[in-house]
């Protein structure tokens, strides 16, 4: 699994004229669910997410996490994480999981950051949305499973 998490004040989604979802302090993260990817993918990323810290403490350092500031979640589903655009001026998107599988992966990753304490909104699985947000930093990370290592 890719994720890619930024640190916000404010991220919302809409679908259509709909605001579907919206959090203010946190994290909008966008999830990338690949062919490869496991159970184990989905538990170990959003265990790594929900522990992650990178809001600044009183001495100005990266040192408190989500739960410590009182932040929220915003987990979007885009598979467009797992192209490959080594070749060409076209995408591949073949090593990312068909829709079933993908969407499994992607709830079970919602599901264990939410056991986790963490309040969390999601967009809407395959819809075509509008993702806003207000990157807080800016602070953008790029977090990989252990599967998609190496």
């Amino acid at each position: 699994m890719r994720a890619v998490v930024q640190r916000v004040s404010s991220a919302n989604v809409t679908i259509g004229a709909e605001e579907c979802a919206r959090i203010e302090r946190g994290f909008l993260v966008l999830v990338g669910v690949a062919e490869a990817d496991t159970e184990a993918d989905a538990d170990q990323l959003a265990q790594k997410i929900a522990a992650l810290r990178v809001f600044e403490d009183e001495q100005g350092r990266m040192n408190l996490s989500l739960a410590d500031v009182g932040g929220s979640v915003l987990a979007v589903s885009n598979f467009t994480l797992l192209a490959d655009c080594r070749r060409g001026r076209r995408p591949s998107f073949s090593g990312a999981a068909g829709p079933e599988k993908a969407k499994g992966l992607y709830e079970r990753f919602v599901q264990r950051l939410k056991d986790s304490g963490l309040p969390v909104q999601t967009g809407r699985f395959q819809e075509r949305m509008q993702v806003s947000l207000c990157n807080d930093g800016p602070v953008t990370l790029i977090l990989e499973s252990p599967a998609r290592d190496g």
